[in-house]
């Protein structure tokens, strides 16, 4: 029986401090600040005097809402990305032969506005996601916008949709920048021209659970990634194959899917969405990034605050045995925050 509840309330509030809502420690950009550019939002009805959207945020979860406005801008391959410009929320044209519809040649990023009691606005590390944006880019052979264009965008993006950032403590904005290989491809080749876009919606929890523990199920019968593959970048290919694993455990009452490595099948590697941690006295441990996990900011933000409270955080190989061990199991990410693990059914053991 392995059934715990997380106690990490300090960690839950350490990563709202500004500290960690603005520029930080950047990794290889070490050093990186970005330099703010805000521009007019063209719309001539919107207003300042529109503080709050028609929502009931009591009632808000984490579905599609649409808001007011979209980011768009293009380049070649082979150019740089030029000033974009925002957009009513709407359909964008694609021809069929674009090589995201053909081939899976995209990238998308998630990262959340947040409202201050005194109406300004914070963004949670965007320059870490405007970095791996371009890593991933690399990887997946792709023309990627500047740190300085991705986090300008970013702000953009959350002013001209301001309204619809959720008051203090009942939600955020979740902003999601996608890039798209958006030229047209018949043979399979890098696209010849590259979409870059960011459109928003307020959230609340990620899990229907809201904050009560999750039920994981640890997948054997499916792999999520595979050494010297893609699962360490933030492909669009990466998520759809985790469906089928994902529907059968919801359909048997479990949240979510917890993977495990494809060689051993004897080491976590991450859930489907989201990265995880253990918990053991005064060690907090989490499987490193190898090639084949998603390098999480959230997980990063959790790592560096742990540290800080006198932790000692481990990145490594963790063996699926270690859950019986653990005094506490959560997970981390964008989307879900830092979500506690209540239980984990693992070959029919619970």
């Amino acid at each position: 029986m392995i059934r715990r509840t997380v106690n990490f309330p300090s960690l839950r509030k350490l990563l709202l401090r500004p500290s960690y809502l603005s520029s930080s420690k950047i990794g290889a950009y070490n050093g990186y600040a970005s330099q703010p550019s805000p521009l007019p939002i063209p719309d001539p009805t919107y207003s300042d005097d529109d503080e709050y959207a028609n929502v009931d945020w009591d009632s808000l979860g984490f579905g599609l809402m649409p808001t007011d406005f979209m980011y768009v801008t293009k380049c070649s391959a082979g150019q740089n990305f030029g000033h974009g410009q925002l957009n009513r929320y709407g359909n964008i044209e694609l021809s069929p032969s674009a090589g995201v519809l053909n081939y899976g040649q995209g990238l998308f990023e998630g990262t959340k506005a947040y409202r201050k009691e005194n109406g300004q606005l914070l963004l949670f590390r965007p320059e870490e996601n405007a970095i791996r944006m371009k890593i991933g880019a690399e990887r997946m052979c792709m023309t990627a916008p500047s740190i300085d264009q991705f986090v300008d965008a970013l702000k953009q993006t959350a002013l001209a949709n301001k309204r619809w950032v959720p008051p203090p403590g009942k939600g955020s904005l979740y902003l999601r920048p996608l890039l798209l290989g958006s030229g047209p491809v018949l043979g399979l080749a890098p696209a010849p021209e590259y979409t870059f876009l960011i459109y928003a919606s307020p959230v609340r929890n990620y899990f229907k659970e809201g904050s009560a523990p999750l039920n994981l199920y640890v997948e054997e019968d499916f792999d999520r990634a595979s050494q010297r593959g893609t699962g360490s970048v933030k492909t669009i290919s990466n998520y759809a194959p985790v469906l089928m694993a994902q529907n059968r455990a919801k359909s048997r009452g479990f949240s979510d899917v917890l993977y495990l490595d494809s060689n051993s099948k004897k080491n976590l590697e991450e859930v489907s969405s989201c990265n995880i941690f253990i918990a053991k006295g005064k060690t907090i441990s989490t499987p490193a990034i190898s090639g084949t996990i998603l390098s999480g900011i959230t997980r990063k933000s959790v790592i560096e605050i742990g540290s800080d409270l006198g932790y000692q955080v481990e990145e490594r190989v963790v063996a699926v045995d270690e859950l019986t061990e653990a005094d506490e199991v959560f997970c981390t990410g964008t989307a879900v925050g830092v979500a506690p693990v209540g239980s984990i059914t693992y070959q029919n053991k619970r």
